[in-house]
C-alpha cells in the first residue's frame, strides 16, 4: 500500500496505489495470464490500423485543434444518432485524450472544493482520484451482488445542497452490470427533482448482452439538458493504446469542459482521430460481432470458474465478469489475487479497493475476459488446479 509522499498534496495521498499496476507487476514477475487489466490481446480492425498509417503518410502529424478534428467529431455525432436517435451538434463534441481526460476534465470544470459527487460502488478508480483533485467529496450508492441492484432510497438520501454531479457508468466496470431503462429513469428523476447534473461514463456501449441494451440516459426526457455523455474509442474497437476519447453535452458545459481540457493535453492523436472517424462508421456487423464474440468469451470464463467451485454473479456487459472466492476458502479477494499467481499463474482484481463501504466486495474478485479463446481456455485449465 501507499506511504506518505512529502511532496504530493494531502488530498492524492490515498490515490497513490494503482490496483491495476500492481497486479499487471505481479503478471510480469510470475509469467502469469494477466486477466487483471482490461485491454485485450488482439489489435483491432484492419481498416482502422490502415487508417492510421495513412494519416500518418498524409502528414496528419502536427497539432489537431484543441477540440478535435471536425471529421471526428462529426462522427461521433452521426454515430449517437445511429444508434440512440440522439441528436448532437458536432460543435458540442470535445476529443480528448482517451475517456480518462475528459473525465477528469469535466470533474476540474464542474467540481469546487467542497462540492459532492455520487458514485455507485463498486467504482472505477480514476473516478475517485479525479474528485480528489478537484478537492470534491465523494459520496456512494452500493451496487449489490449478486445482480448488483441499488436501493433509490439509498440514492436521495445522498443528495445534499452540495451534490455537484452523479456520476454513472453503464455498462459498468467492474461489475458487468447493464443498467435497466427502470434504473436509469429513476436516477433521471432524482437528477431533475433535485436539479443535479449527471457525468456518465459509456465506454462499454457497445458490448451487451444477454437482449440488454445500453440506453443513454441523456436519450431520457428532461436529460438532455443536465447530461455529460462520456465516451472513447479503446474498448469499442480494441485500440486501448490510441487514447480517442469524447464527450458531448449541453453547448456550455462543453464549452466548460473544453475550458480544463486545452489546459491540460491541449491535442492529441493526430493521426488517430481520422481513423476512428472511420472507425464510428464501420457497419452494423463489426458491432454485432463484437458483442457476439465478447458474450461467448464471457460464458467460457464463466463456465470454468463455475466449474472451480466460485460463486459467479452475472453480468451482461463490458470486458469483466465478478466472482465470490469464499467458497475456496479465502477471506478476501485480495489475498486471493495475491496467492493464485503462485499456485496457477493466473491474475484477477479483488474489487473491494473499489468501495468506500468497509466490508462491501470484501470476497469479490474481477476476472477480464478480453483474451483469445485459448488464452481463456489456458487460464481455465490453470484455475482448475484450484479446486479442492
Amino acid at each position: 500500500m501507499s506511504t506518505v509522499n512529502p511532496f504530493l498534496i494531502t488530498r492524492m495521498q490515498d490515490h497513490q496505489f494503482s490496483i491495476f499496476a500492481e497486479m499487471s507487476t505481479l503478471a510480469l514477475e510470475t509469467k502469469s495470464i494477466n486477466l487483471g487489466q482490461g485491454f485485450p490481446d488482439s489489435d483491432g480492425p484492419t481498416e482502422v490500423l490502415d487508417a492510421a498509417i495513412q494519416a500518418i503518410r498524409d502528414g496528419h502529424n502536427q497539432y489537431p485543434p484543441d477540440r478535435g478534428i471536425e471529421q471526428l467529431r462529426r462522427a461521433v455525432a452521426e454515430h449517437q444518432d445511429r444508434f440512440y436517435g440522439q441528436l448532437v451538434d458536432p460543435n458540442d463534441v470535445v476529443i480528448s485524450t482517451g475517456a480518462a481526460e475528459s473525465l477528469a476534465a469535466a470533474t476540474l470544470a464542474l467540481v469546487t472544493q467542497g462540492d459532492e459527487v455520487i458514485l455507485f460502488e463498486p467504482y472505477f478508480d480514476l473516478y475517485a482520484s479525479c474528485i480528489s483533485l478537484a478537492g470534491g467529496i465523494r459520496k456512494t450508492v452500493t451496487l449489490n451482488a449478486p445482480d448488483y441492484s441499488f436501493n433509490i432510497d439509498e440514492l436521495n438520501e445522498q443528495i445534499t445542497s452540495r451534490t455537484r454531479f452523479i456520476l454513472l457508468n453503464t455498462p459498468h466496470n467492474p461489475t458487468g452490470k447493464v443498467f435497466s431503462r427502470e434504473e436509469m429513469e429513476q436516477i433521471a428523476e432524482v437528477a431533475i427533482k433535485n436539479d443535479v447534473l449527471v457525468v456518465t461514463d459509456e465506454v462499454y456501449e457497445h458490448m451487451t448482452y444477454d437482449g440488454k441494451q445500453h440506453i443513454p440516459i441523456a436519450t431520457l426526457p428532461g436529460m438532455a439538458e443536465r447530461t455529460l455523455t462520456v465516451s472513447s474509442s479503446g474498448k469499442s474497437f480494441g485500440l486501448t493504446g490510441w487514447k480517442i476519447g469524447w464527450c458531448h453535452g449541453p453547448t456550455e458545459m462543453a464549452k466548460a469542459v473544453h475550458t480544463v481540457k486545452q489546459n491540460l493535453t491541449f491535442a492529441s492523436g493526430a493521426p488517430f482521430q481520422p481513423a476512428i472517424a472511420e472507425a464510428l462508421a464501420l457497419g452494423d456487423d463489426y458491432f454485432e460481432e463484437l458483442a457476439r464474440d465478447l458474450c461467448a468469451k464471457r460464458d467460457l470464463i464463466s463456465a470454468g470458474l463455475t466449474d472451480i467451485g466460485l460463486q459467479v454473479f452475472p453480468a451482461s456487459g463490458t470486458y469483466y465478469v465478478t466472482a465470490d472466492v469464499t467458497p475456496l476458502g479465502y477471506e478476501d479477494g485480495m489475498s486471493f489475487c495475491l496467492d493464485i499467481p503462485k499456485r496457477c499463474g493466473v491474475v484477477a482484481v479483488p474489487t473491494d479497493v473499489f468501495y468506500d463501504h468497509p466490508t462491501a466486495g470484501k470476497s469479490i474478485v474481477r476476472f477480464a475476459y478480453c483474451k483469445q479463446p485459448e488464452v481463456l481456455n489456458e487460464a481455465v485449465e490453470r484455475l482448475s488446479t484450484l479446486k479442492a
